[in-house]
């Protein structure tokens, strides 16, 4: 992949003798919103972040800014970085989503694209809402993806930021 000034490029694999080339997306600022009070949280978030900047899009992960800050100063720096972020994605695994994860999607409705991702497999008899009604109307995008993979997550977060408006930061509720 490589970046023009319309976004990022890939040379398309069936077509590599030919030297093709497609845009295949613009580069999006993500908030990256999700639990990280434990390893397995914090390694979860760190590679599909790495991912998506692999992928040539700009992240903001809290917990890489976060280390030894007081409240105010995390309260500061994450609404901050909410407000220039193009789309929020946040983690909704878990029995109840986190609520800081929560709060900060709360904050974002109705500004800016959120996508939501779970993989947990745990869910309710009523499979239009797997978690909370308010999180789960709010999306933009809602990718319920029960046991999967990082790899398969990585390329339902990536469809789901194509399918947005981009850096307007404005994108059509489902």
């Amino acid at each position: 992949m490589r970046r023009t000034g319309k976004g990022w490029i890939r040379q398309d694999a069936d077509d590599a003798s030919r030297q093709s080339w497609s845009v295949i997306l613009p580069a999006v600022r993500v908030y990256f919103a999700g639990p990280l009070f434990t390893s397995a949280e914090r390694a979860w978030n760190a590679e599909l972040a790495r991912r998506l900047r692999v992928a040539g899009h700009e992240v903001f992960l809290p917990q890489e800014k976060e280390t030894g800050l007081l409240a105010a100063a995390i309260f500061r720096i994450d609404v901050d970085a909410i407000d220039r972020a193009d789309a929020l994605i946040a983690v909704m695994d878990g029995p109840d989503p986190d609520s800081g994860t929560a709060w900060e999607c709360g904050y974002a409705y109705g500004r800016k694209p959120l996508i939501l991702v779970r993989t947990d497999s745990r869910n309710t008899s009523d499979p239009g809402m797997p978690y909370n009604a308010m999180l789960t109307r709010s999306a933009s995008v809602r990718l319920d993806l029960g046991w999967a993979d990082m790899a398969t997550v990585e390329a339902a977060v990536l469809e789901a930021l194509s399918s947005i408006s981009g850096p307007t930061g404005s994108g059509p509720p489902q």
